[in-house]
């Protein structure tokens, strides 16, 4: 059977860098950081005081009110974001096939904030009984999101949501390449969403010892590949990748940003929190998605990398990248845009080929920002490229968008500029 090629025709994104697709890329090449203190709860007596919050989003904008108390905030995010990627991509849902158009999302945890409102009421008031929402489960359940966005726009094609911790999305991603290479469907509204940024989101990193403390220095905490990382900075958002039938795509004139090459699964099977130290399970998913692709090592000029500003995480990709590439791993360019959006934890993968897409469509290499001279880990080999502080101009031809989460889920996507 001839695999269909995959394409990208549509963006949209809701960011702590940027409400909208051009704000978010404009924040990123210039490295702003987008962490700042918690405004969700008063977070005084937590050892993390600061995230990456979504600042000035206007849901009236995209959602009636009345609407919007039935969802909870991941799906505002989620849908935003999809309400924008369709926009951009020009397609016209009452000129096409709705049978063969889906939405695959990927969430992390999904409702926790309405999840955590319903119980604090109940424990501040239990001689009321348990008077919950009636909304309470579908603000809960993490497939909301990708079903009120194909409720919205009569999409009936394949519909659900993908679970892989900080690799969710990059799963959704795959899941959504793969529907349509094999003929399943024509047109996929991919990505993913989250919102965590609560007492229970905050308060269970902190206690495992995940997040950055640097109360201090909230724009300068996510640092990473540095040697003074501390851990990772929370954050918040959506981003919506329309993937199409490169045929499909080209028929309707549309606009392509760039073609999906090939993809990776992969499993570390070591621990449910931490890498494999040498980064084995990281290395083979980058290796399976080239393969996939037809491309060899050399081809590759860019990685946006998991890259999360943790003391283990960071070793074990630079060891990764290191062992695959070998000389080659000093030719590409290698940047982390977590250190300026933080770690949207099931949006990250989105958010992330979102950006590593834009960086194929522009040659341009987005910075890994917070880096300072002689904060350099004995671990982590830097003669390799981690375009620190600066954006850097290089013509990008293929890209690799790499996820890991915990579990020891591994995803890796390979971006490349379209070809005839």
């Amino acid at each position: 059977m001839k695999q269909r090629r995959v394409v990208v025709t549509g963006l949209g994104a809701v960011s702590p860098i940027g409400n909208d697709v051009p704000t978010l890329w404009e924040n990123a090449v210039n490295g702003v950081s987008g962490a700042g203190p918690i405004t969700r709860f008063d977070s005084y007596l937590f050892k993390t005081q600061f995230a990456c919050e979504v600042k000035g989003f206007d849901l009236g904008a995209v959602m009636d009110r009345r609407e919007a108390r039935k969802l909870d905030l991941d799906t505002h995010y989620g849908y935003a974001s999809a309400v924008e990627a369709i926009a951009d991509s020009g397609l016209d849902f009452e000129k096409l096939d709705c049978n063969r158009i889906g939405v695959i999302f990927g969430e992390g945890i999904g409702g926790l904030i309405a999840l955590e409102d319903e119980m604090r009421a109940y424990a501040l008031n239990p001689e009321n009984g348990p008077r919950f929402s009636p909304f309470l489960m579908t603000k809960l359940i993490s497939d909301m999101t990708s079903g009120y966005i194909s409720i919205r726009y009569g999409l009936k094609g394949p519909n659900y949501v993908t679970t892989s911790a900080c690799a969710s999305s990059s799963n959704a991603l795959i899941d959504a390449f793969d529907q349509i290479r094999l003929g399943r469907a024509d047109v996929i509204l991919a990505g993913g969403s989250e919102a965590a940024i609560c007492v229970t989101g905050v308060g269970s990193f902190n206690a495992m010892h995940a997040l950055s403390v640097r109360n201090d220095d909230p724009k300068r905490a996510s640092r990473p590949f540095s040697k003074s990382r501390d851990g990772f900075v929370m954050a918040e958002g959506a981003a919506t990748l329309v993937l199409e039938e490169y045929e499909h795509a080209v028929a309707r004139g549309a606009k392509i940003y760039a073609e999906i090459a090939g993809t990776g699964l992969t499993a570390d099977a070591y621990h449910i929190t931490a890498p494999h130290p040498e980064g084995e399970g990281a290395m083979r998913v980058m290796k399976l998605a080239l393969e996939e692709a037809g491309l060899p090592l050399e081809s590759v000029d860019y990685i946006n990398v998991h890259g999360t500003s943790t003391p283990a995480g960071d070793v074990a990709e630079a060891k990764a990248i290191k062992n695959l590439f070998g000389e080659h791993a000093y030719e590409l360019n290698i940047s982390s845009t977590k250190s300026m959006t933080g770690h949207l934890l099931g949006a990250a993968g989105a958010i992330e080929a979102l950006l590593t897409v834009l960086a194929v469509k522009n040659d341009i290499v987005p910075p890994t920002i917070n880096h300072a001279d002689g904060d350099e880990d004995e671990n982590i080999d830097y003669r390799m490229n981690f375009t620190f502080n600066k954006a850097q101009k290089r013509v990008i031809n293929v890209a690799l968008s790499n996820t890991f989460g915990f579990g020891g889920h591994n995803a890796s996507i390979a971006f490349r500029k379209v070809e005839g």
